[in-house]
């Protein structure tokens, strides 16, 4: 069987070949896809053809495409946690360290210096005492949101001998154990701020997290506190910043998101959304997306969801495997299980999870799958999409 993958922006070149010619066409004008992979192009007002089964995006965030609307037809988008992680941790310790030794600024003026080299010497000696910065050992640093990249961000810094406190009601088992036992657990958003010197963001942008860093928030910081933002501007009410800049009680505001207030601001810097862009982090993302997205379409197993929940299933030999998403309803799977007796076949092994109001069921059943049983499973109300592998 060959599978249609469109792709909307340059992807790694180790990813495509995740996805062998022999089984997969694959470019930017294939018709009726059954995947795309995708990295910042944005899907919202987009049409997909009917034919498409997911969507698997080379990165983390996915405000770029409709989720809601995409889970509603059963589609299953995916996204890489973690495969850039290490990226976006070095360019956090990296604005850790220009924010505490003041060096864009420091940068800036050296290279304003005009005259003859003793007259820059004797410049460099009286200005240098306006760029005074502090040492990371012993400082706090604030992590908020310990997933894949936040727990890397929070040992790199305990690596650096700063004290670290972190916040994650929702933290993982996996990312726990990987976290060192330094780290301390502050029991709410404001005992985090309160009690740090540097506070950086690691989570996505939803409605819950907007604006999560505000006024409120930033007046229960140390005088002269750091505040990084590498996760989506939305997260931190820039208005807010820029009065915590101009009145002190902020030193240095480093973020991935610039804008015009923030551009202009002396003590802001701003990048140019750099957190993955390195080659390693491009390649990474490339290849967890089309592995994900290969899994789901061969094999029906699903990996790094953000609408579908987790599911692998081996595969039972000598079976005809039927994949069917659909909504979180009761007796979905006892309404299947009898259509499947009702057409003779046996079923050789299941799996059935749900993730809040959708839910998934792969099926291996002893023989083969008709298309008279396969309409009769799309009738059953509450089933988005049914497929036989």
């Amino acid at each position: 069987m060959s599978y249609r993958v469109q792709t909307l922006n340059a992807i790694s070149q180790l990813g495509l070949d995740r996805l062998p010619a022999a089984a997969y066409e694959v470019g930017d004008n294939v018709s009726d896809p059954d995947g795309i992979l995708l990295r910042s192009a944005d899907l919202h007002g987009v049409d997909l053809p009917a034919s498409v089964k997911a969507v698997a995006r080379a990165g983390a965030g996915t405000n770029n495409i409709p989720v809601a609307a995409l889970s509603a037809r059963g589609v299953v988008v995916f996204n890489t946690p973690g495969a850039n992680a290490n990226a976006v941790k070095e360019l956090v310790i990296a604005g850790i360290l220009l924010a505490a030794r003041n060096i864009v600024p420091a940068a800036a003026f050296a290279s304003s210096l005009a005259g003859t080299d003793a007259e820059i010497n004797v410049a460099v000696e009286k200005g240098k005492k306006g760029f005074v910065g502090f040492e990371l050992p012993n400082r706090t640093l604030g992590v908020i949101g310990l997933g894949a990249i936040g727990v890397q961000v929070a040992n790199a810094a305990m690596g650096l001998n700063m004290r670290v406190l972190g916040y994650d009601p929702a933290i993982s088992i996996r990312h726990a154990w990987q976290l060192w036992a330094a780290a301390t657990q502050a029991g709410s958003l404001d005992e985090l701020f309160a009690g740090s010197d540097v506070v950086t963001v690691h989570v996505p942008l939803v409605e819950a997290t907007k604006h999560l860093v505000n006024a409120e928030r930033l007046a229960l910081m140390k005088p002269g506190g750091v505040l990084l933002n590498f996760a989506r501007a939305g997260i931190v009410d820039e208005a807010a910043v820029l009065a915590a800049l101009d009145s002190g009680r902020l030193h240095a505001y480093v973020c991935d998101f610039p804008s015009n207030a923030l551009k202009a601001h002396p003590r802001v810097i701003a990048l140019p959304h750099l957190g993955a862009s390195t080659a390693e982090a491009e390649d990474n993302c490339a290849v967890m997306a089309a592995e994900q997205l290969k899994a789901y379409l061969q094999s029906g197993e699903i990996t790094n969801s953000v609408n579908f929940p987790e599911a692998k299933l081996r595969r039972a030999p000598g079976t005809t495997r039927v994949a069917i998403t659909n909504s979180n309803v009761p007796n979905m799977v006892g309404q299947i299980s009898t259509l499947l007796a009702e057409h003779g076949l046996n079923i050789a092994d299941l799996l059935n999870t749900s993730r809040g109001e959708y839910a998934y069921t792969l099926i291996d059943v002893e023989g083969a799958v008709g298309d008279g049983l396969v309409d009769a499973i799309r009738a059953i109300g509450g089933v988005l999409t049914v497929r036989v592998l």
